[in-house]
């Protein structure tokens, strides 16, 4: 990976999100999230809460609320477990049924290339189930996985950038500017999370949100897919 030969004041952190934005998982995700739900609590949820853009336990958290479950903050910890279990049990189906977004390998090699660039993930997904989404389509290699973060690191999604970035200095033993951080996801949450962390934002029309929702959520850049790799570059580094 290209992230360790130039200067500091030249290292440059780009986070993505993996569900809408590098993969397509089928609504594999989904499945395990309710297979978790189920062999935690008994039963499957009263209801669905939204899913998009947010953090695994965040979504846990509201669903065992919403489902009438007392104290769920403590079930969390067994709610991963399971989360990841019934993840990995769909791993063969995830090869057979997912895809990488178009563009995506193309994208992650070249910025790979690009001297200063550390690459990583911020994503709601729990860490381990951010290493089995990737692993199938073969982009783990472009991702410095100890420089993200990820949902089993907290629950609110706007705190994740400090601590992506905090890993990413600590690795790489040089300071990285809030702004010199790059977010790149498919929905207004992201975006969101880009802002509250100092970060750019960069938006991909992949997921449940149009280029027009996402600019309007006040993404830096837009793009609609990742198939042009020099209009990512452009969005991504900041370009004219």
């Amino acid at each position: 990976m290209s992230g360790d030969g130039p200067a500091a004041a030249t290292k440059r952190l780009i986070l993505w999100d993996i569900d809408g934005t590098l993969v397509d998982s089928a609504r594999l995700g989904l499945d395990a999230f309710l297979e978790a739900f189920e062999k935690v609590v008994g039963h499957p949820p009263a209801e669905l809460v939204p899913f998009a853009g947010r953090t695994d336990l965040e979504i846990a958290h509201d669903m065992l609320d919403s489902s009438g479950v007392q104290d769920g903050e403590a079930l969390l910890d067994r709610f991963e477990e399971h989360l990841v279990e019934a993840m990995a049990a769909r791993l063969g189906e995830l090869e057979r049924r997912g895809r990488a977004l178009p563009g995506t390998h193309e994208a992650l090699e070249r910025l790979d290339r690009e001297p200063g660039v550390i690459q990583s993930l911020l994503t709601g997904n729990v860490e381990r189930n951010a290493m089995l989404k990737l692993k199938p389509f073969g982009l783990a290699k472009y991702v410095e996985f100890g420089c993200g973060a990820y949902g089993s690191d907290h629950r609110v999604r706007g705190e994740l950038v400090a601590i992506a970035r905090a890993r990413a200095e600590r690795a790489h033993g040089a300071p990285i500017e809030p702004g010199r951080v790059v977010l790149i996801g498919d929905t207004p949450l992201d975006v969101a999370a880009a802002r509250e962390g100092g970060a750019r934002a960069v938006g991909v029309a992949t997921g449940p949100y149009d280029e027009h929702e996402l600019a309007e959520s006040g993404a830096d850049a837009v793009l609609p897919d990742l198939s042009d790799t020099a209009r990512v570059l452009d969005a991504v580094l900041g370009n004219p």
